[in-house]
């Protein structure tokens, strides 16, 4: 009897990188023209934080997060590209939920976001446990959504609960 043997590919591997490094901030935008083409601006790598999510090491997929200018205490995640060829994998998903932790440690209350004509990333932030909301004041398009996380304490390392938000 012959055994079949599955070959699985090399797994995705996320890192929060320095974006103030000339060759990372080059990998991003990089990844960045061939995931929003002429769609959206660059950003301002310098500012935030960012990750790169590798297959090997060949970089596949990005993300930013900065401080909120729209919502107090909270962060915006600005981008997140993933290459056509890699989607299907939850990347996306998967850097959401680096750029929520990061956010934590910042001590940031909740994360906000936006798409514009993006129904696999809209379906991405319901995934991650996002809400609909609308802001007081719309920074972005008129048919754009709009997107809020509610971040919970982080968890005590003494086994006590924080009081809720």
């Amino acid at each position: 009897m012959f055994q079949v043997v599955r070959q699985s590919k090399p797994p995705y591997r996320i890192r929060e990188v320095d974006a103030q490094d000339d060759a990372v901030a080059d990998i991003l935008a990089e990844l960045h023209h061939l995931t929003f083409f002429d769609g959206a601006t660059i950003p301002d790598f310098e500012w935030g934080y960012w990750w790169l999510a590798y297959r090997e090491a060949i970089p596949v997929a990005f993300a930013g997060v900065v401080p909120s200018t729209h919502v107090r205490n909270a962060g915006y995640i600005c981008r997140v590209g993933v290459l056509k060829q890699h989607c299907g994998n939850r990347l996306q998903l998967r850097l959401m939920r680096a750029t929520e932790s990061r956010a934590r440690r910042n001590g940031w209350s909740c994360m906000v976001s936006d798409t514009t004509r993006n129904i696999a990333s809209a379906n991405n932030f319901i995934r991650a446990g996002y809400r609909l909301q609308q802001p007081r004041y719309p920074w972005a398009f008129p048919d754009t959504l709009y997107w809020r996380k509610f971040l919970g304490p982080v968890s005590s390392l003494h086994g006590t609960y924080p009081k809720r938000l």
